[in-house]
């Protein structure tokens, strides 16, 4: 009954003379209150000072410790269309197993014998390409014929400009003879003309002398032609020199021309033929791509590309595939505040999803169904949930991890700090504070040596 009136009923009426006021009004249960109280009380004291182990906590998930061991998707290089399927979702392949079989869907590789072609090609411009290297070997025994022939030629005019030469020397001795015999002459013929005026001459012994006189002229005249025809003649095998020099200069000139070009063509089918080659073997290339094949062992988990004349472009993902080779691994993050508490090598307590476990926090040695890891990776640039991405490798000192697991599966990490007092702990939760500062034991001992 509340006790809201004005009328006080507790004090007009004694309670005490009945059986529940006797039960209920006196004071013996205090003091069985007081003593839990005080053993409370000291319990809790004794606890304050217990060993509290600080530590991290993460939530991650299960996966790789390589990359080439974690889940892929296998994408073609090439557009196309798919044909036939040789596999079906759970089955386990082999590396280079054929999965898919695609087909072309570009214009310019639907001939089915394009490689083929292709190698006419080659062995055509190939044989091209060795008609241009006999033509340059033919153009250049003709240029060196014709120098051969300009050498022999030139050497011929010189022989005969020297045989010139000698003869204007020829016709000058006989100039200066002609010269001396009619100077001779025109002496003998004075003489004689100045006898027949004393009469000591006939006038017979005269018209002789005239008449010898006047051939040794007409000689002279004779010689002085000769000696000017033969400078004549030196003059037009100088002359033949330049000719013949000119003629197969003009001549080599032309064959090396030709045969420049004959290389040109040459170098320019040599490059149209490698080209091809390389057409070829792209071609060859693409032929294989044609079916896609396992990258490396695996199970094949999802078909991304399903259907049979389904179209996709290049790097479309047709397929996913889990390795069956793989070293397990964690991936937990860390808030930015406990980055500087992690080191690589420390050691980790993790907990599995679906993995029955016990887990004290602070007391890591009573828990139950824990696994140990260690830090093998610290990523230094921050995720996009805002916290570090931190790699956890098995323990190999430590229990092994379950074989039931699968990449994927969800973990809950805690690294392990220092030991320090719970009250200390509880104060400094309470007030929001972040772990002691923690390094591992080696390398605080590194630090010191340093």
């Amino acid at each position: 009954m509340l006790n809201i009136s004005n009328n006080k009923l507790n004090r007009k009426v004694d309670l005490s003379g009945y059986k529940a006021g006797i039960k209920v009004f006196h004071r013996r249960h205090y003091k069985h209150f007081n003593r839990f109280l005080a053993v409370f009380f000291i319990i809790a004291l004794f606890v304050m000072f217990l060993p509290w182990t600080q530590n991290i906590s993460g939530e991650g998930f299960l996966t790789t410790l390589k990359p080439d061991q974690r889940p892929q998707t296998i994408q073609s290089p090439i557009p196309g269309r798919i044909e036939k399927w040789f596999v079906q979702e759970g089955d386990y392949v082999q590396k280079g197993d054929t999965i898919l079989h695609i087909s072309e869907v570009k214009s310019e590789y639907f001939d089915p014998n394009l490689v083929r072609r292709t190698g006419q090609q080659i062995r055509a411009k190939s044989m091209a390409v060795t008609s241009y290297q006999e033509k340059v070997k033919a153009l250049g025994t003709q240029i060196s014929a014709l120098t051969t022939e300009r050498v022999l030629k030139l050497e011929q005019a010189n022989n005969k400009l020297l045989q010139s030469r000698l003869k204007v020397e020829s016709d000058s001795i006989d100039l200066e003879a002609a010269n001396t015999n009619i100077t001779i002459a025109q002496r003998q013929y004075d003489r004689t003309v100045q006898l027949e005026s004393e009469g000591l001459k006939a006038i017979t012994d005269v018209e002789e002398k005239r008449l010898k006189l006047q051939e040794t002229q007409a000689k002279l005249i004779s010689q002085e032609n000769k000696l000017l025809a033969s400078k004549n003649e030196v003059i037009n095998a100088q002359v033949e020199i330049n000719r013949v020099q000119a003629e197969y200069t003009d001549k080599i000139s032309k064959a090396r021309s030709d045969m420049f070009t004959a290389q040109s063509n040459q170098f320019d089918s040599e490059a149209q033929v490698t080209k091809l080659e390389n057409e070829y073997t792209n071609y060859e290339i693409r032929n294989d791509l044609l079916y896609i094949r396992a990258p490396q062992s695996g199970f094949i988990n999802k078909a991304l590309q399903s259907g049979i004349g389904e179209t996709f472009k290049e790097g479309d993902r047709l397929v996913g595939i889990m390795p069956s080779d793989y070293e397990m691994a964690v991936e937990t993050f860390v808030a930015p505040i406990d980055l500087p508490l992690v080191h690589l090598g420390e050691k980790v307590r993790i907990v599995f999803d679906g993995w029955p476990a016990i887990f004290f926090s602070g007391w890591p040695n009573v828990s139950f169904g824990t696994f140990g890891g260690e830090v093998v990776a610290i990523e230094t640039f921050i995720s996009d949930n805002g916290k570090y991405r931190i790699l956890l490798a098995p323990d190999k000192n430590d229990v092994p991890w379950p074989k039931d697991l699968r990449v994927g599966s969800g973990a809950s990490t805690i690294a392990l700090l220092e030991d320090v007092p719970i009250w200390f702990e509880l104060w400094r939760q309470l007030n929001g504070f972040p772990p002691n500062y923690y390094q591992p034991e080696n390398k605080v001992a590194d630090a010191q040596k340093k």
